[in-house]
């Protein structure tokens, strides 16, 4: 699988981790189309994968994968954001297009 995670990001899923968890949990990001990153999450944290969940470490963080999410994350870059429009994480996929007009030369 490829995809990466910001320092941001993992900070956050961390502190998700840390917050409703205990040392065996795991971060299960449920990974859908939509939104205007291309892409829209449902996140939570659970101690046991779902069934056909892949479970990816990174960096010591377990991440609960299921198959579209693998398919969907691939060449991602996971990020977090805190601004006043949108506090999470956010996909950053050289793939799609995005609802701002920047323009690409």
């Amino acid at each position: 699988m490829n995809f990466a995670i910001t320092p941001a990001a993992e900070k956050f899923i961390r502190f998700m981790i840390r917050s409703d968890g205990d040392a065996t949990s795991g971060f299960r990001l449920a990974v859908s189309p939509g939104g205007c990153s291309g892409l829209s999450a449902d996140i939570s944290v659970t101690r046991t994968p779902v069934s056909g969940d892949a479970v990816v470490e990174h960096n010591g963080l377990k991440l609960f994968l299921p198959a579209e999410s693998r398919l969907l994350l691939d060449g991602v870059t996971i990020d977090f954001a805190d601004t006043a429009a949108q506090t999470g994480l956010v996909f950053r996929d050289p793939k799609a297009t995005t609802c701002s007009s920047h323009s690409h030369s």
